[in-house]
């Protein structure tokens, strides 16, 4: 073939790789190199949970918005727009407020309603892709280990936080004269409280009641056994395998769908607040709504920060990375409405699947270092607004009680409320009717809560994910990475 011919034909005659001895599937070294090399990723990456990472990153980037739209397509701006908004209407027409409350629910119901079936497939395909069982034990065993101490350095923060700072001295409330009629449902809902209610509260009354009725651990439950026997199963559980995939990348999808209404969910939840409560609550107990916001800053930066360093993650990097997630809790106060978006965001971000599918909806029930912050704090100030006097011993059995009864507490802004009248309860000591005082700004206080217990539950995944192994460093320092980690890694900070 001269060269005229090879122009004619549309080949550069430049390109020597026509010259380069052909290959047993018909074509050139040169030229089937980077055709090889393509086939060859599948396969170099052929494990199920390194196809649903990829699937994930590819579902992230396509959530993002269109280039026209700027900041403006951006989830995080259009809630917080929302958000904006609704205290707005709140301040200025506080019964038009009011009556937005049903936008923020029926949001939280949507989220509510997928969050059973994603655990579940989640969990059962993490679990039964896994060829060595006793990994879910570790896990599990590294879990509880992280989760506990981590757990009593928040009630210990939060405890001398409170004693340090004193919010509630000088208040001289009598309990006896305090109208106690607006808490009696949460009074009656903690004397129900007890440590073999809650254990049997784990299990289901059906297989498919765990599903519908949306209690996390119950979903935890049959899912965790489900994905044992499916790893069990061995070569004759994949064909269910494969349908429990597919169902996972459908239900997600969903989660996409409903997250278009987040901002009027956040204009919504804000606007209800606002309006129900006012800003009269702010001001009365302005003091202690500012001590807990700095304790709980205080332990963000101080100890997730410390953890999320010895990980190799920038704190800074990793909120900006669930910004959108930050923003939605802060609007609607409870971090269930984002449990699938973490999930997802976890496993995209480099920790494997049957990590992510224990820890983050275990974390939702024992991992709840805001909630313990919360409760630490407020117990002791409704002893100082009342003149009880909590000695040492006192404050050291406020934390033992704690231990238990802040487990019930599901990332959800009422049940603190709850733990925190079963808590007054049972230790007998500080007036249970004194938690009227703290009613108007609970959902003022829950903005800090749920903040510390999205960011505890995240964080709590990457340290265990990479303590168990199962971490995928490189990802995870491109995303969010220290620069020390980024230059150890090799990659541009």
């Amino acid at each position: 073939m001269d060269k005229g011919r090879k122009i004619s034909a549309g080949i550069d005659p430049n390109d020597h790789s026509i010259l380069a001895p052909a290959t047993p599937n018909g074509c050139s070294d040169a030229s089937c190199e980077r055709h090889s090399s393509r086939m060859a990723e599948p396969q170099a990456s052929g494990s199920p949970n390194d196809k649903d990472k990829s699937w994930m990153m590819k579902t992230l980037e396509e959530k993002k918005p269109a280039g026209r739209f700027g900041i403006f397509g951006q989830l995080w701006f259009q809630v917080l727009a929302g958000t904006v908004i609704g205290i707005l209407l709140g301040h200025f027409v506080p019964d038009v407020a009011v009556a937005m409350k049903p936008l923020g629910d029926a949001f939280i119901k949507l989220i509510k309603m997928m969050i059973g079936p994603i655990v579940f497939v989640t969990v059962v395909h993490g679990i039964g892709s896994m060829n060595d069982m006793k990994s879910v034990g570790r896990v599990a065993l590294k879990s509880i280990i992280y989760f506990e101490v981590v757990t009593i350095l928040a009630l210990i923060i939060g405890l001398i936080g409170v004693d340090l700072w004193q919010p509630g001295a000088g208040m001289n409330v009598d309990a006896a004269s305090i109208d106690t009629a607006s808490i009696q449902g949460y009074v009656a809902s903690a004397h129900d409280q007890s440590i073999s209610g809650y254990l049997m509260a784990i299990i289901p009354d059906s297989f498919a009641g765990a599903l519908t009725e949306g209690h996390v651990l119950q979903v935890l439950l049959i899912a965790v056994l489900f994905g044992l026997a499916m790893a069990a199963g061995g070569e004759r559980s994949k064909p269910m395998m494969t349908v429990i995939d597919s169902a996972s990348q459908g239900l997600f999808r969903i989660i996409g769908y409903v997250m278009y209404f987040a901002p009027l969910g956040a204009f919504g939840a804000i606007a209800f607040t606002v309006g129900q409560f006012g800003t009269a609550s702010l001001l009365s107990l302005g003091e202690l709504i500012l001590e807990f916001f700095v304790v709980c800053a205080a332990f963000t930066g101080i100890v997730m920060g410390t953890i999320a360093w010895w990980c190799g993650v920038s704190l800074m990097r990793l909120l900006g990375y669930i910004w959108d997630e930050i923003v939605i809790v802060a609007a609607t106060t409870s971090t269930e409405t984002v449990l699938p978006r973490l999930i997802e965001k976890l496993r995209a971000l480099g920790c494997e699947e049957s990590v992510v599918g224990f820890v983050v909806p275990a974390g939702y029930s024992f991992n709840l270092d805001g909630t313990c912050l919360y409760l630490t704090t407020v117990a002791v100030f409704l002893a100082q607004a009342t003149n009880t006097h909590l000695t040492f011993w006192h404050e050291l059995g406020l934390i033992a009680v704690l231990l238990l009864t802040s487990k019930g507490a599901a990332g959800v802004a009422g049940a603190a409320f709850v733990v925190l009248a079963a808590t007054l309860n049972t230790t007998g000591t500080i007036p249970v009717a004194s938690i009227a005082l703290i009613l108007g700004i609970h959902r003022i206080l829950a903005e800090g809560l749920t903040f510390v217990n999205l960011v505890g539950n995240t964080i709590a995944t990457i340290f265990i994910a990479k303590w168990e192994g199962k971490l995928d460093e490189h990802t995870l320092a491109t995303a969010v990475g220290t620069n020390a980690a980024r230059r150890r890694l090799g990659i541009a900070a």
